[in-house]
């Protein structure tokens, strides 16, 4: 279920949002959830090195190199890697919090 909430961007941040939007026919809105779900993942990798994430970093790199070579982009694919990054910050926010709720050593 998402929920609507009015976020105040750079006028630079939002001319990059709607270049990636516009470059991978993605809308302006899921643009901005991807960007947000990759962050929280690799956030969490960074605090948490036991955390290990699956393969997205390459399978990212894989899509940007075949828009590079204007290969289409097909959207069952895309939307299939989407639910899989989206899957992944799930397991990355529930790790993280359940760190965070854990009695510190002493």
């Amino acid at each position: 279920m998402l929920k609507r909430y009015q976020v105040l961007l750079n006028e630079w941040l939002a001319d990059g949002i709607k270049f990636v939007s516009q470059k991978y026919d993605i809308s302006f809105s899921e643009v901005i959830r991807v960007i947000l779900c990759l962050e929280f993942i690799q956030g969490t990798s960074l605090a948490y090195p036991k955390y290990k994430t699956k393969d997205i970093d390459t399978r990212i790199k894989k899509i940007i190199k075949g828009r590079g070579k204007n290969e289409p982009l097909n959207s069952e694919t895309m939307h299939k890697f989407f639910s899989d990054i989206y899957f992944e910050t799930r397991k990355a926010l529930e790790f993280m919090m359940a760190q965070q709720e854990k009695p510190k050593k002493k």
